[in-house]
């Protein structure tokens, strides 16, 4: 504003020192040219942090982009690592249903052998372990019960 009052106070000694109405429109004409120009000056300036503005926002998508792509491998990566583990998951399901079936079969076995075998006798001697001992073929193998659990089950 100071510029414009000072301009004014221009005209106004313009005014009255020549008194013309031409020297006014040159006056005016040379203030519309100013105006015009810082106009110009001021759009320039905003096309330019516009422009700015956008090469930033192009920059942070090409960047979010690229880590958007890389989660998207490491998510792939990570479902097939879950599916090449949920698949070995049920063949050991499948695995441990076969050996407890199994180990029921040879408990039940065991049981058979042991209840309808008469060379075995069991004696109760107040131990914590059972011993069956076979009197006709004396084996050091027999002195102890056959038992298989899941925890000492071995295949021979």
């Amino acid at each position: 504003m100071a510029s414009s009052s000072g301009t004014s106070t221009m005209s106004t000694m313009l005014i009255q020192t020549s008194g013309s109405e031409e020297d006014l429109q040159l006056l005016m004409e040379q203030r519309r040219k100013k105006r015009k120009q810082s106009n110009r000056d001021s759009a320039r300036r905003s096309r330019m942090r516009k422009q700015k503005h956008m090469d930033d926002l192009t920059a942070q998508m090409q960047s979010l982009q690229k880590e958007n792509d890389l989660l998207l491998t490491q998510l792939n990566i990570t479902t097939q690592h879950h599916l090449k583990l949920h698949a070995h998951n049920s063949i050991l399901i499948a695995q441990k249903t076969e050996l407890t079936q199994t180990l029921h079969s040879f408990n039940h076995i065991i049981k058979l052998i042991n209840a309808t075998n008469p060379n075995y006798h069991h004696h109760n001697n107040n131990k914590t372990n059972n011993n069956f001992v076979n009197p006709t073929m004396h084996m050091p193998f027999l002195n102890h019960p056959i038992v298989a659990t899941a925890d000492n089950m071995f295949l021979w």
